[in-house]
């Protein structure tokens, strides 16, 4: 059985589009299979950054969530929102409560 996955990552908005941009990403986190966790939360010093944390079953989970039809889409509006990346995070998450 593969360990659990996770991700945690910082995303740079365009100036005034983090709402937006946070919209997007909440909408295509409902057609990923496999996730357990994903965390949208505003930087409170930046107002353009956003970080994220995902919890997934396995890393293959992962892989095959950024595949469907609904996530492809997703990620083609929310690319010119995006300004730049942060810091970037693999881990092994060692609990899960939920």
């Amino acid at each position: 059985m593969e360990e659990l996955y996770g991700l945690i990552g910082q995303l740079k908005a365009v100036p005034g589009k983090r709402a937006e941009l946070v919209a997007i990403l909440l909408e295509a986190s409902a057609a990923m299979e496999g996730n357990l966790l994903y965390l949208v939360a505003e930087d409170l010093a930046d107002p353009d950054a956003i970080w994220i944390t995902e919890v997934w079953r396995t890393r293959t989970d992962h892989l095959s969530s950024l595949k469907p039809a609904a996530v492809q889409a997703a990620i083609a509006r929310a690319r010119p929102l995006i300004a730049g990346f942060g810091m970037r995070a693999e881990t092994r998450p060692v609990n899960h409560a939920g």
